[in-house]
């Protein structure tokens, strides 16, 4: 089997379990320890397969605008991006380290 085979087949294969998944109403890792599979595996495909469909829909990095309640000043923000990837900002970030941050992240879409 070439390459190219290889990896849609493996692709068929996340895209059908992680479907599966959604269906099953199970967790990440009872799902996962049924299936034979390990949870940090099934993560990676479920956010590669997920940046993938953005990028072929075309969307944008998406946020949500939010307000931190009860946190302390001088303690990171965390965002969670629609990839479910989590952003820590430190209290002091510059501007310029967190646009080159979402320039990279926007890359990897």
């Amino acid at each position: 089997m070439k390459k190219r085979e290889a990896e849609a087949e493996r692709r068929k294969f996340w895209v059908e379990l992680i479907a599966r998944h959604k269906q099953s109403g199970k967790t990440v890792e009872a799902f996962c320890q049924e299936n034979g599979v390990g949870s940090p595996l099934f993560y990676t495909w479920r956010k590669r397969l997920a940046l993938v469909a953005q990028r072929e829909e075309g969307k944008p990095m998406a946020f949500a605008l939010v307000e931190p309640a009860g946190t302390k000043r001088g303690e990171p923000v965390e965002l969670t991006l629609a990839s479910g990837d989590r952003l820590r900002i430190s209290p002091g970030t510059d501007a310029a380290t967190l646009r080159l941050v979402l320039g990279v992240l926007r890359e990897l879409r």
